[in-house]
């Protein structure tokens, strides 16, 4: 009987990889190598750590999801080389048309950064007016960043700034998104740019109190005793602005000795639920004969910017320099939380982020102050030896 050579397995074009991430999960992405090109996709699935049998069975249908995504992948591939293309949508709608769309059902539910869409959707018209929604591929969204990076000049004569284009082109990636889930494109070309193609956001500056200046900021005096009240509130539990004007007597719940907030947050509309320090409970307004639904804060500035005079000026009181606006009370307590060592994770919950990344950016400035606290001593005693 003849021998036959055992055939080498061929290569798979499209294989799936994990990128590790800090809270211990795992982010799942394709790697495809097709005609001497590589090109990565996130998936938007994550793998738990395996703790509890539960864990294991999430993990097995995250798996076969990801195994699932992989295998249309390859067909679309081979379907590609053997001349089998996928006819194009049977809809002629233009971009511009199809942002509208996106806008209106936006405005339908209510939600937020319907401005970011028509601003968008501005930008795109002065980039190609014509352009049909099966138009876009990976070349016109590259194309699309140049011209947002290297030619488009505003009103006042500005370039984009990159914070301003990352927004403008997660716009255009959410209405590519929804025209893939109603089949009108087979996939969302954005999702297939590198990270090197994107804009990359510079590094983020957070302004705060350390623990010092703000015992500082208590001693001294202010001219809005209720703008200080306020901003030393949220110098102990982190709420913005926007959720303080809001506050209002009944969303403090009473637990045995504890008190927590309960309320929606402003800006995310998402829930937050969080105990309350007794020091911060030391600046809120004496309770007298107000109702459950009477603000808690009624005289502050309503106006954006409002508090800032205020502010500034009892920042001088205190001999303190920085730019001192009401959001810096939000970074005051994050970056107090993780000095005093409090977990990340923890900290993440109080302030209400879904995502532990942006804690992490805390996490950071705290490290390099004690980077550069070490550094002194080198400095100090650098001619001794």
């Amino acid at each position: 009987m003849a021998n036959h050579k055992k055939q080498p397995k061929a290569k798979e074009p499209v294989r799936i990889r994990f990128k590790q991430l800090s809270d211990g999960s795992q982010s799942i992405y394709l790697d495809t190598y097709y005609n001497g090109k590589r090109s990565y996709e996130f998936l938007k699935l994550y793998l738990i750590p395996e703790n509890t049998s539960r864990a294991k069975a999430q993990n097995a249908a995250i798996m076969d999801a990801a195994n699932a995504i992989k295998s249309k992948r390859i067909i679309e591939l081979a379907n590609n080389k053997a001349g089998l293309k996928k006819s194009k949508p049977k809809t002629r709608i233009t971009l511009h048309d199809w942002l509208q769309r996106y806008y209106d059902d936006h405005e339908r539910k209510g939600a937020r950064g319907n401005k970011v869409i028509l601003n968008t959707q501005h930008i795109l018209d002065c980039y190609n007016r014509k352009a049909l929604l099966s138009d876009v591929d990976k070349d016109f969204c590259l194309g699309f960043i140049d011209f947002m990076r290297n030619t488009y000049i505003g009103q006042h004569g500005q370039r984009l700034a990159t914070y301003t284009c990352i927004s403008y082109l997660g716009c255009l990636r959410g209405a590519l998104n929804k025209a893939v889930s109603e089949d009108l494109i087979p996939l969302n070309p954005i999702s297939r740019l590198t990270i090197n193609e994107k804009f990359k956001a510079p590094e983020s500056k957070r302004e705060y109190l350390t623990i010092e200046e703000l015992k500082r900021m208590i001693a001294a005096p202010c001219s809005r005793e209720d703008v200080k009240r306020a901003y030393l509130f949220s110098c102990y539990c982190g709420l913005r602005i926007s959720d303080v004007r809001k506050l209002r007597w009944g969303d403090i719940i009473r637990d045995g000795e504890q008190c927590r907030i309960a309320i929606v947050m402003k800006k995310t509309q998402a829930p937050l639920y969080i105990p309350l320090s007794k020091q911060s409970l030391l600046y809120l307004p004496e309770r007298t004969n107000q109702a459950d639904e009477d603000l808690i804060f009624p005289t502050l500035p309503s106006a954006k910017g409002g508090c800032s005079p205020a502010l500034k000026q009892w920042a001088k009181n205190a001999g303190i320099t920085k730019n001192i606006t009401y959001h810096t009370s939000r970074h005051t307590f994050a970056t107090m939380m993780i000095t005093l060592d409090a977990n990340l994770y923890v900290v993440s919950k109080l302030l209400g982020h879904s995502n532990l990344k942006t804690t992490e950016i805390y996490a950071k400035i705290v490290n390099k102050k004690k980077d550069d606290a070490i550094a002194l001593i080198d400095r100090e005693f650098a001619d001794t030896h």
